[in-house]
């Protein structure tokens, strides 16, 4: 139902190279691109994530309890978009683990305009 989530961004260019990384960290790239709008995901796939100024010209604000969460493939990936996000200008949140009992693994991250997201997969137990 959700084609694609988007974020503010006060630098599109430092942001894009930012959700490049991620993105490609995840195996997609960008989807859709216009003058301050940028969109990553596959085309007919789960839901992507865009990044642009705010169209209405006020300064790009981060959302009070507002996160995107990013579906991983397993752990691994859940590891390599973390260390990817942090190499590439994002902010630690939470390192990679698991979280409660009941298969929920994730690590979580801040992009560099503030906006908080986790990458996450979900471990069969046992």
């Amino acid at each position: 139902m959700i084609g694609y989530v988007t974020l503010g961004t006060k630098d599109l260019e430092k942001g894009a190279k930012f959700y490049d990384a991620v993105c490609g960290a995840l195996g997609v790239g960008r989807m859709m691109e216009f003058d301050e709008f940028i969109a990553w995901g596959e085309q007919g796939g789960g839901a992507g994530i865009g990044l642009t100024k705010p169209f209405d010209g006020k300064p790009a604000s981060v959302g009070n309890g507002v996160m995107v969460a990013l579906e991983a493939k397993d752990e691994a990936q859940v590891q390599k978009v973390y260390e990817t996000a942090l190499a590439n200008g994002g902010t630690d949140e939470g390192a990679p683990g698991p979280r409660g009992d009941d298969g929920f693994y994730a690590a979580y991250f801040r992009d560099p305009d503030g906006n908080k997201l986790n990458a996450f997969t979900m471990v069969q137990p046992g």
